[in-house]
């Protein structure tokens, strides 16, 4: 069986990508969470990652780093990592690529903090074209290829590659078209979704560098355990 190694819940948005993409495909795989800087054993993440980094997937003897080569490898091995029709397995491809290695603005601005509440009351030029461009790949998907998913009728890896996001949505309170935003909605209610959420808030520890880029913006915490960053 696999083995995915993933870091902090309730801030690590690489790591949900593989994890959402798995749990909703239904491929079994045992899951070993290593917090930033805070396993108990001592164990860090550059003893399970060759990159130093998270997230990444065992399968025997092999170790497959990055969530973007995790999916493709996964690809190899089961159906319907990528839609069967060929130009919606194009657009998501692309997709979920631009994702991979763009958004720097929504990245930097709005990290992934999936247990608070801090809504933006400003949004900076570059994060507004950011998110107009956002808007305008999710619409293209929907209407395309007919949803409810972004390339089809069945939640596929340019759906886990933007799953993060979603978390981000409600985290700063950015608003969307009203199709982007049904979008929104609807990943964040699916049942892997939830269980991530869920896992996320009762989390205890607490990363300096995501708590401080909310400092001033904070209007809840819904975190169950309540520590100083």
């Amino acid at each position: 069986m696999y083995e995915l190694f993933i870091a902090n819940k309730n801030y690590s948005s690489w790591s949900l990508r593989p994890w959402v993409l798995m749990r909703e495909l239904s491929i079994p795989f045992t899951e070993t969470l290593i917090p930033f800087g805070n396993a108990p054993d001592g164990t860090t993440i550059a003893d399970v990652s060759p990159s130093g980094r998270v997230p990444c997937l065992k399968d025997g003897q092999l170790r497959v780093w990055d969530s973007l080569a995790i999916v493709e490898y996964l690809a190899e091995r089961h159906g319907h990592v990528w839609p069967s029709d060929a130009a919606a397995r194009a657009f998501a491809r692309s997709a979920a690529a631009e994702m991979h290695s763009g958004f720097f603005e929504l990245r930097q601005r709005c990290g992934m903090n999936c247990g608070i509440r801090a809504p933006l009351v400003d949004i900076a030029a570059p994060l507004a074209l950011e998110l107009e461009r956002l808007n305008a790949l999710w619409l293209k998907g929907l209407e395309k290829f007919g949803g409810p998913f972004l390339a089809g009728p069945q939640f596929t890896a340019v759906d886990a590659f933007y799953a993060p996001v979603t978390f981000r949505v409600q985290t700063y309170g950015l608003q969307l078209k009203p199709a982007a935003m049904q979008y929104v909605a609807r990943l964040l209610e699916l049942e892997s979704m939830r269980e991530w959420y869920a896992a996320a808030l009762k989390e205890p520890w607490r990363e300096e560098q995501y708590e401080a880029a909310v400092r001033g913006i904070l209007v809840e915490d819904c975190r169950s355990v309540s520590q100083s960053a």
